[in-house]
């Protein structure tokens, strides 16, 4: 059973079902309870900050204006270091709150230990009791002696979890997740609708700190991961725990497009339990010895690759700030190609292409990609889904009147199609051009031949007498052939192949 958050000092674990997708996704990540600690001592716990190059980042940017959509149990955004952060939010399992800022499911506090890490403001240092001159003499030495804070000017104050991106502006989106439903909404459901409110809403970068133990998922989440596609969205996903039964990623940190992220402990090297392996994941990030806020204004010790999904995100957050032409797949090739090499050289199921180095991500001079590295929901569908890809969804204003356009678009020719065999209308046409061509050309012949005979007729009787013995005189007058077959003369004449008429 997990302690009450107003208990302090019981521990709890928080671990990942190992169930399949398609019955319930787990969230990801091993809490322990702790009570509400001194503000100082809660954000000197945050070694990341330093080793992870996220407070040299914050000399390029702090995420500001950036909204970054939290699917997961719920935020309290009543929390000191989340004032401010959260301007939106939902409950899309039918059992939390409108606003999606209620703890719900198996690990109801799961939400707003993510968000603090992803965006938290800190707070400001509580004033002690000042004496008759406004400071009593302990706290004077204690302002003398103290090193200036760190973290002077960066979020609400020096105290409390200070996130990755503590200018972003969270969106968060309840889910039932771990346990039965009770308002029955199943996270088949639950899932797609989370992700395209929080599409719709503004999200340029969305987090999942959550899991499953199958490496598929159903087909109805496609169309929520390819509107997100579409729509230049970065999400980003927990690998999964072994500690919580996950030995391999599941979806949807296995679905294409998205940023998979694998767990680290405190000396930079993989997890052995707040860490699952996988050839999908893309960078590694500290995932133990973590300190995240409660609801109701606690802070917890804690662990997973639920944490170390966030510090991701913020860092997705920080790019976009900074380069808000940058698309999606610009912003996850930064964070990929910019991480610190480990285990075997290149890609590796363990540490993906790296170890998450956040001032580099921000700063570094990093070649410009075609297409985002890990991969593209779109193209899956048509392979796998053996379906082509809807184009991407405009919206249009209300009320909307259709107008044909004013010159009309352009048109492809299209070939005629052949013929079939055995249409005999062509042979026909054909053959009666070619009958008609020959008889021109016969009557042209004829018409000669006629000329001719005429003017041998003239010259003839001019210079010859005629004869009584029936000598051929070397005339024949023109008469038709069918006369001359039966009289038994014969004659030289065209063969209707265009040939000229011969002499005897």
């Amino acid at each position: 059973m997990h302690s009450r958050a107003g208990r302090p000092g019981r521990r709890a674990t928080v671990r990942a079902a190992a169930l399949s997708v398609v019955s319930v996704l787990a969230l990801v990540g091993g809490t322990v309870f702790a009570p509400a600690a001194m503000a100082d001592a809660t954000r000197d716990k945050q070694y990341w900050l330093d080793s992870y190059g996220i407070r040299e980042a914050w000399k390029t940017s702090q995420g500001e204006g950036v909204k970054v959509a939290v699917i997961d149990s719920g935020v309290d955004a009543t929390h000191p270091d989340l004032k401010g952060a959260v301007v939106g939010g939902t409950d899309v399992s039918g059992a939390g709150s409108a606003n999606g800022q209620r703890g719900i499911g198996q690990t109801p506090e799961h939400g707003t230990l993510v968000a603090t890490l992803l965006a938290g403001r800190g707070h400001a240092p509580e004033k002690k009791d000042a004496d008759k001159d406004g400071k009593d003499k302990d706290q004077k030495d204690d302002d003398e002696k103290a090193p200036e804070p760190k973290d002077k000017g960066i979020g609400a104050g020096t105290d409390g979890v200070i996130g990755v991106a503590p200018k972003a502006d969270l969106l968060t989106v309840s889910t039932w997740l771990g346990s039965p439903n009770p308002a029955g909404v199943s996270i088949e459901e639950q899932i797609p609708a989370a992700v395209k409110w929080a599409v719709d809403n503004g999200a340029k970068v969305i987090n999942m700190s959550l899991t499953s133990s199958s490496t598929s998922w159903p087909e109805n989440w496609d169309e929520a991961f390819l509107y997100a596609e579409q729509n230049d969205v970065v999400i980003v996903a927990a690998a999964g725990n072994r500690a919580g039964g996950t030995e391999q990623s599941g979806a949807p940190a296995t679905i294409p497009g998205v940023l998979t992220v694998a767990g680290l402990n405190r000396e930079g090297e993989a997890s052995e339990g707040a860490s699952a392996q996988s050839i999908v994941i893309g960078v590694a990030a500290p995932a133990e010895d973590l300190v995240g806020g409660l609801p109701g204004g606690l802070y917890a010790d804690w662990s997973g690759t639920s944490g170390a999904t966030p510090l991701v995100s913020g860092v997705a957050a920080l790019i976009r700030a900074e380069y808000p032409e940058m698309s999606a797949a610009q912003v996850v090739n930064r964070i990929i190609s910019t991480a610190k090499d480990a285990g075997v050289p290149g890609h590796d199921p363990i540490y993906g292409f790296g170890i998450l180095d956040a001032e580099a991500a921000l700063t570094a001079d990093v070649a410009v990609v075609g297409a985002n590295p890990v991969g593209s929901i779109a193209q899956w569908i048509t392979v796998h889904r053996r379906g082509q890809v809807a184009p991407p969804e405009t919206k249009a204003p209300a009320n909307r009147v259709e107008e044909e356009p004013a010159v009309p678009e352009p048109t492809t020719p299209v070939a005629e199609a052949p013929r079939l065999e055995g249409d005999v209308l062509p042979a026909v046409i054909v053959v009666g051009f070619g009958l008609v061509f020959i008889l021109v050309i016969g009557l042209g012949v004829q018409q000669t031949l006629r000329a001719r005979r005429l003017a041998a007729a003239e010259e003839g009787g001019a210079e010859q007498t005629a004869t009584d013995d029936g000598e051929d005189t070397g005339f024949l007058p023109p008469i038709r052939e069918p006369l001359l077959k039966e009289t038994g003369k014969s004659v030289g004449h065209g063969t209707g192949k265009g040939s000229g008429p011969r002499n005897r």
